[in-house]
């Protein structure tokens, strides 16, 4: 896909040419920048809870893995995060970083022995210090990041014990995975074709309880759950069948744990009722041109779902006109990336807002209200930009596997790239806020700017 900001006849900038553009221009698009160079490839990350806020900046966990070459074992890290509050950070600060360097903001607090290369992390919302993990096995692993002890990642040391093993699907299940925002649902879906449902709710809260002083082990109290010899394991509330391929992603609706969708390489969009059975609801036989890789459903208007793909695009959804059979008609098409969508996440600040990261080393975010307004003669003479787009975070020199707002600190990203050839390093962990001008109403920025000169005329 050719850029639309190039002009007839000319070259698409290099990765080195478009990321030293990208650099000399952080003091002005960002209200905080922090860089982290990994010694080890990770493929996800996620923000866990605050812990405690400050004047000026608060500390937060950092979920994220090592993805190693054997020489060490792969780890789950828990790491602290200090998140420099709006307004706070200097220019001259943001724009000093080292990109070989790591951040004296994020700081290691506990390793697990992850058993095999994590895939995919994530949070139960009731109860952010337990994860979710997917690696190259059918199974899905729980921890209590919080009671799992520290472990020191050397050859030959035994795997950390996860709190709990969903099992249920049939062969591998390495990347979709979802947590429900409502109950304490799993949701998972694997190369057996399967999207896989699981309650944890038991499990919860035994581990509420041991937290108490009582002695039960974790997953002691789960009606279905069995000891074994890697941990207590829990069997599926339901499989539901329906792809013809891979699936790829998962996602609870934010207002129902029992409605959910899924994506694949089938190219379907498949809805599910769980209440109506274990077949699907509505299937999106085409949703898009290829392989589906992500999906997310709005946690304001649950109309709302996005999809992004290996045909480079992400399309939005409006549940209420979608039939089964034939290929699904999309609100909207956005163009934006040049290479296949890894990843597509709906902002948790406002309901028209969503980002999406992709193997071309973009994070784009996008605004879908902002479709169709006609801008100012100024704008329209430069460079046009896809409908809907109105930030590029181009600081990373390879594909963006992953990447999560921040609840507590809703315009505040952590993205990770796996771009170990262009850093020297195993990849590239970046925690950024753009500056509050770009995303605040026209209006509000007018009016801002209108004191600021005016504080200026006085004290001048």
């Amino acid at each position: 896909m050719k850029d639309k900001t190039e002009k007839p006849g000319q070259q698409p900038p290099t990765v080195d040419e478009r990321y030293t553009q990208w650099k000399s221009l952080v003091p002005v698009l960002y209200d905080w920048l922090a860089n982290h160079n990994l010694l080890w490839p990770s493929l996800s990350c996620r923000w866990g809870p605050q812990f405690e806020q400050a004047t000026y900046k608060n500390r937060q966990r950092l979920y994220l893995s090592e993805q190693t070459d054997g020489s060490v074992p792969n780890t789950l890290v828990i790491a602290n995060c200090e998140v420099v509050k709006p307004r706070v950070a200097a220019a001259q600060h943001i724009s000093q970083f080292n990109e070989e360097a790591r951040s004296p903001f994020v700081k290691k607090f506990k390793t697990i022995i992850h058993p095999g290369e994590v895939n995919r992390i994530r949070e139960l919302p009731q109860d952010s210090k337990i994860v979710a993990t997917h690696t190259d096995s059918p199974d899905v692993l729980i921890w209590d990041v919080e009671s799992q002890p520290n472990r020191h990642a050397t050859l030959g040391v035994n795997n950390s014990r996860p709190d709990l093993i969903l099992t249920g699907h049939q062969d591998n299940a390495e990347f979709a995975l979802a947590m429900c925002p409502s109950e304490p649902f799993v949701l998972s879906g694997g190369k057996d074709k399967s999207v896989v449902l699981w309650s944890i709710h038991d499990h919860v809260s035994t581990l509420a309880a041991a937290d108490q002083g009582e002695t039960k082990s974790p997953g002691s109290g789960a009606g279905n759950s069995k000891p074994s010899a890697e941990g207590p394991t829990v069997q599926a509330r339901g499989i539901f069948q329906g792809h013809d391929d891979t699936v790829e992603d998962v996602q609870f609706c934010p207002s129902s744990a029992q409605e959910f969708c899924s994506v694949g390489d089938d190219s379907c969009l498949i809805l599910w009722d769980a209440r109506a059975g274990s077949s699907p609801a509505v299937k999106v036989e085409k949703a898009h041109n290829a392989d589906l890789h992500c999906v997310d459903w709005n946690p304001h208007d649950v109309n709302y779902i996005l999809t992004g793909s290996a045909d480079n695009t992400v399309r939005m959804f409006d549940r209420r006109n979608l039939t089964s059979g034939g290929v699904g008609s999309p609100i909207h098409i956005f163009e934006g990336h040049a290479a296949a969508v890894l990843c597509v996440q709906w902002s948790p600040d406002k309901s028209s807002v969503f980002g999406s990261s992709a193997e071309d080393g973009i994070l784009n975010i996008w605004d879908h209200e902002r479709i169709g307004k006609r801008e100012d003669g100024a704008s329209r003479k430069a460079p046009t930009s896809p409908p809907g787009l109105f930030f590029r975070h181009a600081g990373h020199r390879d594909k963006v596997v992953d990447f999560h707002w921040n609840v507590a600190d809703p315009w505040t990203i952590v993205s990770v790239s796996d771009d170990g050839e262009s850093t020297g390093g195993g990849g590239t962990l970046q925690i950024w806020r753009m500056i509050d001008l770009i995303y605040r109403s026209e209006d509000e920025v007018l009016d801002e700017l209108d004191k600021f000169k005016s504080h200026l005329l006085t004290c001048s």
